[in-house]
């Protein structure tokens, strides 16, 4: 009962926190992104995102420290070497829980440039922070279900161009672009659901690594590939804040791109045959990893 009790005080104390530095944060990075807004001009646009990458590395900065005061987390990170701040990078990762973004935060913080995600339409109305993913050009996507897709055909490939837009603007400085390629978090309804071959890990959705390898393969140097384990268990982000989060191990490789990773993936079946075959092997390694690393 007393644990508990001071769990939940530790937890509201480091919620406070990323509250604060959040707000804090925000403020002057609106500011930045209207005047991004206001003017469309090259020069002061990528001094405008240069400004608001280093506010959100600075709010990512505190979270890391708001971890370490708060969250006694063990870390068991490898693979961390010969990665540059300057570069970059293709990032993919099993995706278990929200945590898993502060994780992947915390663990590249200066190690490689700041991760763009490619969010949802609908975060966009979420307060604050979506309009601070905004500001930081996160692209936002609109999900279409295939049988959406067979009675409106027109907008197959939208999210090609909306991939496509937004390597535009990553290609201007330095980034590192996320990709969950499960497209959800896991859970084990989700796992039965889908009849997944692996133990830990979903189905993967190739297409939207495709794309981006595809509108940004002449600038991408690497593929960063993730692997995150809980070996007591995910648990939420409330149990995160309050500590009760006690072990995390991340194992990180890096891979190159090849050649045969770049094409087509909407008009070239062998090509999306190809790439789907190469992303599964990797998947497949990566329940492997996850066996082991939750093993002990």
């Amino acid at each position: 009962m007393v644990r508990s009790i001071l769990d939940g005080m530790r937890g509201i104390l480091s919620l406070l926190v990323y509250g604060f530095n959040t707000i804090i944060c925000c403020t002057p990075l609106f500011i930045i992104a209207l005047i991004k807004v206001a003017l469309p001009f090259k020069p002061v646009q990528n001094g405008c995102r240069r400004l608001l990458t280093a506010i959100a590395t600075a709010w990512i900065a505190v979270n890391n420290l708001n971890q370490k005061v708060f969250n006694g987390i063990r870390w068991d990170v490898q693979g961390l070497d010969n990665l540059d701040p300057k570069g970059w990078y293709m990032v993919v990762a099993n995706h278990q829980s929200w945590v898993d973004i502060l994780v992947l935060q915390n663990v590249f913080h200066r190690k490689i440039p700041f991760l763009k995600f490619f969010l949802k339409k609908e975060l966009f109305w979420f307060p604050v922070m979506g309009q601070a993913w905004w500001a930081l050009d996160f692209p936002f996507m609109k999900r279409y279900s295939r049988q959406f897709l067979k009675k409106h055909p027109h907008l197959i490939g939208k999210d090609l161009e909306i991939t496509k837009r937004a390597c535009e603007k990553f290609r201007n400085i330095p980034v590192s672009v996320m990709n969950f390629v499960e497209g959800t978090r896991f859970t084990r309804e989700k796992h039965s659901r889908q009849k997944s071959p692996y133990l830990h890990l979903l189905r993967t959705k190739a297409g939207g690594m495709a794309f981006v390898l595809a509108a940004m393969g002449d600038k991408l140097q690497h593929i960063v590939d993730v692997t995150i384990a809980y070996p007591q268990g995910v648990g939420t982000f409330w149990d995160f804040v309050c500590g009760r989060v006690k072990e995390i191990k991340v194992r990180v490789k890096t891979l190159p791109i090849e050649s045969e990773m770049l094409g087509d993936y909407l008009q070239d079946p062998q090509f999306k045959r190809d790439f789907q075959d190469w992303l599964n092997r990797l998947w497949h390694q990566k329940d492997e990893d996850l066996a082991r690393l939750m093993a002990g």
